[in-house]
């Protein structure tokens, strides 16, 4: 039993995404997690450090995430982090290489190469859209685009335009997000099976991430697995309700 779990949460976002992309999700978490302590850091490059160059390694970035987690106050207990997608691999680097730090981790529509080919990993349907998406000047276009590409509910302009005015106050540059993409496709975690307590969650209509690299995660080390019927690869955007519950119940018996 870890008494610690669900009760100091990291969130971590995904490629070329910042703390302020949760949305909604932070205060749903919140509501289910009442008396917990809800964190979400962003990402070098990103965010608040939208201006510095992000490192292209996963474990480079996991280094600098966990600085700021250590200047922060976040790592005076165990913590129990939450990433999407890139943010997944950030997370599972911190519990093999600072085990300390963590007592548990969630990990959304991720991959790890070596456990799933590169088409899989990023769907080749969608490179070459994601690839035009990053150039596109029109802020607002793009991030419609995005969406478009991440989310399977219905259009929301709200979000658009919150989306949109995320990128206008900390634009991340094209060259962060192609050093994002770099540390992502090259992130080949060791075969040690971390000791902490693993969610996987996956969404079978992500079109960015196919939903089996999950699948081969899980059967590499058989965690706790959960899937979502319709969802695309922002699943807590798609369907926050959902994942919450997912956790409520992982956290419970402990």
């Amino acid at each position: 039993m870890n008494e610690h779990l669900g009760r100091n949460w990291i969130l971590l976002r995904g490629l070329s995404r910042e703390s302020a992309h949760w949305g909604d999700f932070v205060p749903l978490l919140q509501a289910t997690f009442p008396d917990a302590r809800i964190t979400a850091l962003d990402l070098p490059g990103t965010g608040r450090y939208y201006r510095e160059v992000s490192p292209d390694t996963i474990s480079q970035i996991t280094h600098k995430v966990r600085a700021q987690a250590q200047q922060a106050g976040l790592l005076q207990q165990p913590a129990t982090v939450l990433g999407l997608s890139l943010g997944a691999m950030v997370a599972f680097e911190w519990m093999l290489t600072y085990p300390g730090d963590i007592c548990g981790a969630t990990l959304i529509n991720t991959s790890f190469a070596g456990l799933s080919p590169f088409y899989q990993r990023l769907r080749w349907q969608s490179l070459g859209r994601l690839a035009s998406l990053l150039l596109k000047s029109n802020l607002r276009e793009r991030e419609s685009a995005i969406l478009a590409l991440v989310s399977n509910r219905a259009r929301n302009e709200w979000t658009v335009t919150a989306w949109e005015k995320i990128q206008q106050e900390r634009p991340v540059s094209l060259k962060n997000s192609w050093r994002q993409i770099r540390a992502a496709a090259s992130y080949r975690p060791c075969g040690l099976r971390p000791e902490q307590s693993v969610l996987l969650l996956n969404a079978w209509g992500d079109r960015l991430v196919a939903p089996e690299c999950s699948v081969d995660i899980y059967r590499k080390w058989r965690w706790q697995y959960c899937s979502h019927p319709w969802a695309g690869h922002d699943l807590p955007l798609d369907d926050g309700a959902w994942v919450v519950s997912q956790l409520r119940e992982w956290v419970a018996p402990n």
